[in-house]
């Protein structure tokens, strides 16, 4: 008996030890989605904290969250919540992921700016991409063949819309797939027959977003739920945060801080 309770408490400290990094550095990885709130909450905060140092960079979610696991990086910034494979190679190498929402985000389809379509269904999105609609004017547009558009395998984004919109079918091999939002709205801004998909803060005048079976993605449909392509943003620590993590996150999680960020950064707050 004692031993086992040896044994939970060495497993306590370690999962307390694993939020750490050293004294003034922290680094960040993952998400392009969450990549422009980050950005705008490192510059805040090392503003009010100049002794501390905060890297960030946007790899992709999954890139992120492997590199949590493997220790190279403090914090995972993710557009989805983890994978179960990912949580049994975490706590198989001593790693306990925890969790974070510090945003919600709405996956809107968007055009160029010049297609005349408006509106579009799931079940619509869902045959685009699987490459079965492949004109226009199949769904209420011009007599044009349709460019798809879509984010990489490594990305989040992309295992929400396969999740929520393909219903776990794959994106036809003929999409053209892109490391970043920034460059799906780039794509679809110079191709009058693309179709792409973008977390809200990416939407601009560059690209037409649609609305879906007659919803609009905003900040009402995404903290309601009721946009069918809505999600939460999570920051992953390694273990419950200690030290200059759990000040940071203490910074991001604040209405009065850290969240009026994410509303700078085109995206939805918590409150």
């Amino acid at each position: 008996m004692k031993s086992k309770w040896l044994v939970l408490a060495a497993a306590f400290l370690v999962c307390l030890m694993a939020g750490g990094a050293s004294a003034g550095s922290i680094r960040m990885d993952g998400s392009t989605t969450v990549l422009p709130i980050a950005q705008k909450l490192v510059e805040a905060y090392m503003k009010e904290h100049p002794e501390v140092n905060i890297s960030v960079s946007g790899g992709g979610s999954g890139n992120g969250v492997k590199a949590l696991i493997d220790g190279t990086t403090n914090i995972a910034n993710s557009s989805r919540f983890l994978k179960d494979e990912e949580v049994k190679l975490a706590f198989e190498k001593g790693v306990y992921p925890v969790p974070f929402a510090i945003a919600y985000d709405c996956i809107v389809p968007v055009v160029h700016p010049d297609n005349p379509l408006s509106d579009i269904s799931m079940a619509q999105l869902k045959s685009i991409y699987m490459g079965e609609i492949k004109n226009w004017k199949e769904v209420g547009g011009p007599d044009k063949e349709i460019v798809v558009v879509s984010r990489d395998t490594s990305s989040g984004t992309y295992e929400v819309w396969e999740e929520k919109v393909m219903k776990k079918e794959r994106v036809y091999a003929g999409a053209l797939l892109q490391a970043s939002n920034g460059a799906v709205a780039q794509t679809v801004s110079k191709n009058k027959n693309a179709i792409g998909y973008l977390g809200i803060g990416y939407v601009d005048k560059s690209v037409k977003a649609l609305t879906v079976s007659g919803i609009p993605g905003n900040e009402e449909t995404a903290l309601s739920g009721k946009f069918p392509v809505s999600r939460a943003l999570f920051m992953f620590t390694r273990g419950w945060p200690t030290g200059e993590i759990l000040n940071f996150i203490n910074y991001v999680l604040n209405p009065q801080k850290g969240q009026k960020f994410v509303h700078e950064a085109g995206f939805v707050p918590l409150y």
